[in-house]
């Protein structure tokens, strides 16, 4: 299944970077799509001759990606990374962004403040964020979904990321984890944190483990998965500690995951769930936004 057109990958001379071209190229050759690399410099004292040097290696860089036939464009901004990348993705309407993760513990040695966050944050396309120790061969894939209890209609941002996922998992011959996280809400929550017996606290945990179930059963009925070996978790507890410590126990290797969004303001924010799952990870991330998502960024001033 073809997801993306028109991937934007961001080269920022960091380790991984080589391994975050291959697989952008392995990617654009399957899908027919074209490819950007685009390097923001910071340095604002550099010369013209200077950033045309850079520009040079830039070039030099993607000589093989054209000798396999994948149109390739090199693009060179400069001002803060986030906000460059984004005006490039507004400019030529990209519909994927690549990089590769600051530092060299994954997510796990980021500052809210980085490139990455920001991107995720605001970036009103897909981010496809990898791995910099270069474990981008994604023999697990998760999907992290959350269909919704109340609404016979699927989210769109749940469809998005089973689509991502089951496309990926496919062109990987890669296994598939679905994962939903579940608490106990409403006064049932309540009685919890009181003292009262096993059976009951039993009773509670399956009456509301029934009411997951269903909605995720529901949704998973769209799509055919006897192509692709799957496992199928409905987890207990807090998300952002049930959905990280699972990824470590499996050794996932990229996690598919929406980002949790406000409504009624432009330019929606990653939400805390969302930023507290990532800062726990070490593999390869791909986050989807909302349907409706507006960035805050401009093309003239963010």
């Amino acid at each position: 299944m073809e997801q993306f057109k028109n991937i934007l990958v961001v080269f920022a001379g960091v380790v991984g970077d080589d391994d975050t071209l291959a697989q952008a190229t392995t990617l654009a050759k399957r899908n027919n799509a074209r490819m950007t690399v685009v390097e923001v410099i910071k340095d604002l004292n550099l010369t013209s001759i200077d950033i045309a040097e850079k520009g040079k290696l830039l070039q030099r860089l993607t000589v093989s990606i054209r000798e396999e036939g994948i149109r390739v464009d090199t693009v060179m901004r400069r001002g803060t990374p986030f906000l460059e990348i984004i005006r490039q993705v507004l400019l030529e309407k990209h519909d994927l962004v690549m990089m590769t993760a600051e530092g060299d513990a994954g997510y796990k040695s980021l500052f809210l403040g980085s490139t990455s966050f920001h991107l995720m944050r605001k970036c009103p396309c897909p981010v496809w964020v990898t791995n910099p120790e270069g474990k981008n061969n994604y023999a697990r894939i998760m999907a992290a979904i959350e269909p919704e209890l109340d609404n016979a209609s699927d989210s769109a941002l749940n469809i998005k990321i089973m689509d991502l996922a089951t496309s990926q998992a496919r062109l990987n011959k890669s296994e598939l984890f679905i994962v939903q996280a579940w608490e106990v809400t409403g006064s049932d929550g309540e009685t919890l944190q009181s003292e009262t017996t096993k059976e009951i606290r039993a009773k509670i945990y399956s009456k509301h483990e029934l009411l997951y179930q269903k909605p995720l059963a529901r949704f998973l009925k769209r799509y055919k998965l006897n192509d692709i070996n799957h496992q199928i978790h409905l987890l207990r507890g807090a998300p952002d500690f049930v959905i990280p410590q699972l990824a470590d126990t499996i050794k996932v290797d990229l996690i598919v995951m929406g980002t949790i969004c406000r409504t009624g303001i432009s330019g929606f924010f990653i939400g805390n769930t969302a930023e507290s799952i990532l800062r726990q990870v070490g593999c390869a991330v791909l986050t989807v936004k909302p349907e409706g998502f507006v960035t805050p960024v401009t093309m003239y001033g963010a």
